[in-house]
């Protein structure tokens, strides 16, 4: 394991994208120190460490910054290459469907997740049956796979596994059932769920669902 000064890494408790790089530390076994941080008041480190955007996560290694929690994961999958691998060392274009649809996380079916709650109205119904179609899309990559690496846990799914902490909160504020529309998908997350990496550091969705009432209470627009 890295010695804890050496890892650093700059996030927030209820970012998606924090969580998958905390996932993928855990699955490496790789010792941090964990900086949660204020995006209000920014820290002097969150600023010089990642002057171009200024936001969260941060992975410092050896004091280099690294910044995208996608090329943050995929760093770490090559910085410590003898656990299990994210993506196929030996199958290119393995790798770079998996980078296709975590794309598509990040594009289609984040903007779905942002819109549910940050609209009201038709808007807000509007984002609730795209997100449902965007999860069906990713259910149908899924298929009978156990993960969408097949039977190793990998990108795709730490890629996604981030936001299903935030399943509470999408079905509260579009008053639907995910499982109802995409059962393959729920049970994918109920097997991450089990697994100490993801457990470990998933925050509470109760707790999730209650921030993210707040920003559509407080942000919410017609």
């Amino acid at each position: 394991m890295a010695d804890l000064a050496e890892v650093v890494l700059l996030d927030l408790w209820v970012s998606p994208f924090g969580l998958r790089c905390r996932v993928a530390l855990e699955e490496k076994g790789v010792a941090y120190d964990y900086r949660e941080q204020d995006l209000v008041h920014k820290s002097e480190l969150l600023l010089s460490s990642n002057p171009v955007h200024k936001k969260i996560p941060v992975l410092l290694h050896a004091g280099r910054p690294v910044c995208e929690s996608l090329v943050i994961v995929e760093y770490i999958d090559e910085a410590w290459p003898d656990a299990a691998p994210f993506l196929p060392r030996d199958d290119p274009y393995a790798c770079a469907k998996a980078r296709f649809w975590a794309d598509y996380i990040d594009n289609k079916f984040f903007d779905c997740q942002t819109r549910l709650w940050k609209l009201k109205g038709e808007a807000q119904e509007q984002a609730k049956n795209d997100l449902i179609e965007a999860l069906k899309t990713l259910e149908s990559e899924l298929g009978d796979k156990p993960y969408f690496g097949g039977d190793n846990f990998g990108f795709v799914d730490i890629a996604l596994v981030s936001f299903t902490c935030r399943f509470l909160a999408y079905e509260k504020l579009g008053s639907f059932s995910i499982e109802e529309h995409c059962p393959k998908i729920v049970a994918w997350a109920k097997l991450c769920s089990e697994r100490e990496s993801v457990a470990k550091v998933s925050p509470d969705p109760y707790k999730v669902s209650e921030f993210i009432q707040f920003l559509h209470n407080r942000f919410g627009a017609n």
